[in-house]
């Protein structure tokens, strides 16, 4: 018997696990994509703060992504820039201040209040998590 044969092959453990890793947190993230989404109701309504937000028209429900960074190993979900400045997603998640016209076309600052639809849907779907990397390292 070889020695090499006593010891475990470390590229091939390692890709495997890079493949695991990769596999679960993509799926991970297609989990809260679709939390996230569902949270946001389409209506005409406004919503009241501290829940998620009304859609109006949809668009932020279809600007809400994920992908797996390889570099850090990790997976970012959210709503994409839309437009050419990117205060909603933040004001709706965090509440804030921003500048928008009135009625009149004047500037006027505006109060946000937070409705959260991100984070909501990360803490609902996290308990799922260790159940999905339990075997997935083959």
């Amino acid at each position: 018997m070889r020695i090499n044969a006593m010891f475990f092959d470390q590229k091939a453990v390692r890709a495997a696990t890079d493949r695991a890793t990769r596999k679960v947190l993509s799926k991970f993230g297609a989990y809260v994509r679709t939390a996230a989404r569902s949270s946001i109701r389409r209506r005409n309504a406004v919503s009241e703060p501290g829940t998620p937000p009304s859609s109006h028209v949809g668009t932020l429900r279809r600007l809400i992504f994920f992908g797996y960074d390889t570099a850090k190993r990790s997976v970012v979900v959210g709503p994409t820039p839309f437009g050419d400045k990117n205060e909603a997603p933040p004001l709706l998640e965090y509440g804030g201040r921003a500048r928008r016209k009135n009625r009149r076309g004047h500037m006027r600052m505006a109060t946000y209040r937070p409705r959260p639809f991100m984070g909501p849907a990360f803490e609902r779907e996290k308990p799922r998590l260790p159940a999905m990397w339990a075997g997935s390292v083959k």
